[in-house]
């Protein structure tokens, strides 16, 4: 009988590996679509923020510097928190830790919606709002390298381009609301928009079965990596005692650093060059140069992330960072030039942007999917630390130096020189530590 029953069974088992295989490639983009969903959901708070500058200024009596500390809350809070919402992600599972990040993102506006002073501000908008999108940034990233082991810069590229282009929604219905409801309304009925879409398409996230995680990505297997799952599911604890990891730390500060650097001043010295209101292609160049900056920093991330998956990561951080430095310098020599401002503004986010798609799948390569969260999370940090080096400190560089040159020329020597790094020192240190896992 007991011969029976096993023979009964054997053509369900052998149908179910087929089966699987097709649930999988299903789950996989049911996933990727409802993670991109969040972090569109998450973005306006970034991203919308400058339209919502002279409003609550007007509101709550306050000059636009201490305003701009409610903006400065919420990037350093999203970033430099990110290593303990990964230990919580990884811990109680994306689901609930991602449902409660966007909710906290549409609350922060509901909440923001009610005060009537900065500082209650800085609470509601910048801590409540900062903690909740860096809980789903991270959450979402670390998933998607997870769900796609051969296409981990395509996946973490995407739902990153969600997050760089998902204001682009809704730029042109808040700025309506804005002039037609006000500051307060506003706020309220985007926030609970927010928060019930973000709830509602975190319902369906899923960890992947661990045989899809622990497999090895097309770029590790370039690599000449071929990689136990034990050997690369490197904890927090081991992965931070690697000095490969703290290159790959140092090239994303130095990469986010260089990008804010211009990017963040972008207004300041567009008027310095005196191309703020040049009409370019019948608009005016700044609008212009803005709008296309958001496309081509959206759009670079998963495609290069693509690249990467194809070609290696390595050589393609080689190739989109030099682009980036060599963008900047042009944009420098033609500064007077308001056509070549415009163009070239949009090549240099399009070289910039990818250090979302590309340092997130390289780390998850070299250490492993099971506590790839929590490991994005202290790498995130790296972003928090460009955001002070390439804001206030180099606005303090423009002011002692009279000019922009010293700026842009400290922003291009850091694009090119991690340019280097990533293909004489990453690549080949990457190789030995993978190819010393594999023996291990």
């Amino acid at each position: 009988m007991t011969t029976r029953l096993q023979s009964s069974l054997q053509p369900i088992a052998s149908a179910e590996p087929g089966a699987t295989s097709s649930g999988r490639t299903h789950n996989r983009w049911l996933q990727l679509a409802l993670g991109l969903v969040c972090m569109m959901a998450i973005s306006s708070p970034q991203y919308v923020w400058t339209l919502m500058t002279k409003p609550l200024a007007a509101k709550l009596g306050v000059a636009l510097p201490e305003l701009q500390v409610t903006f400065s809350l919420l990037i350093i809070l999203q970033t430099f928190f990110s290593p303990f919402q990964g230990k919580l992600i990884d811990r109680f599972g994306p689901r609930m830790l991602i449902s409660i990040g966007t909710v906290m993102s549409g609350l922060s506006w509901v909440l923001a919606s009610q005060v009537h002073s900065a500082p209650m501000l800085y609470l509601t908008y910048g801590l409540v709002g900062g903690l909740g999108t860096g809980i789903v940034y991270v959450g979402v990233v670390g998933l998607m390298v997870r769900w796609f082991p051969s296409n981990r810069g395509f996946a973490a590229g995407a739902v990153a381009a969600g997050y760089g282009m998902g204001a682009i929604v809704t730029t042109f219905p808040i700025a309506s609301s804005l002039q037609a409801r006000g500051i307060d309304a506003t706020l309220w009925i985007f926030g609970i928009a927010f928060a019930v879409v973000g709830l509602l398409a975190s319902q369906g996230l899923r960890v992947p079965p661990s045989y899809d995680a622990a497999a090895p990505s097309d770029s590790a297997a370039s690599a000449g990596s071929v990689c136990a799952p034990t050997a690369m599911n490197f904890r927090p604890s081991q992965t931070l005692k690697t000095p490969l990891f703290w290159l790959m730390f140092a090239m994303m500060t130095m990469m986010s650093t260089s990008g804010l650097m211009v990017t963040s001043q972008m207004a300041t010295f567009a008027a310095d060059f005196g191309v703020t209101k040049v009409l370019v292609f019948g608009m005016a160049a700044l609008p212009l140069a803005l709008t296309i900056d958001r496309f081509t920093n959206g759009l670079t991330r998963p495609l290069f992330g693509w690249v990467s998956d194809k070609v290696g990561r390595e050589n393609t951080m080689f190739f989109a960072f030099a682009l980036e430095g060599v963008a900047m310098a042009l944009w420098l020599l033609t500064r007077d030039n308001a056509v070549l401002f415009v163009l070239l503004s949009g090549v240099v986010f399009f070289g910039w942007g990818e250090i979302f798609s590309l340092f997130p799948s390289t780390l998850t390569d070299t250490f492993g999917t099971r506590h790839a969260t929590e490991n994005y999370g202290w790498l995130y940090i790296s972003q928090g630390i460009g955001s002070i080096f390439g804001g206030p400190l180099a606005a303090l560089m423009h002011q002692h130096a009279g000019g922009w040159v010293p700026v842009f020329s400290t922003a291009i020597t850091l694009d090119i020189v991690t340019a280097l790094l990533a293909i004489a020192v990453l690549k080949p240190m990457r190789r030995r530590f993978l190819a010393t896992q594999r023996g291990a």
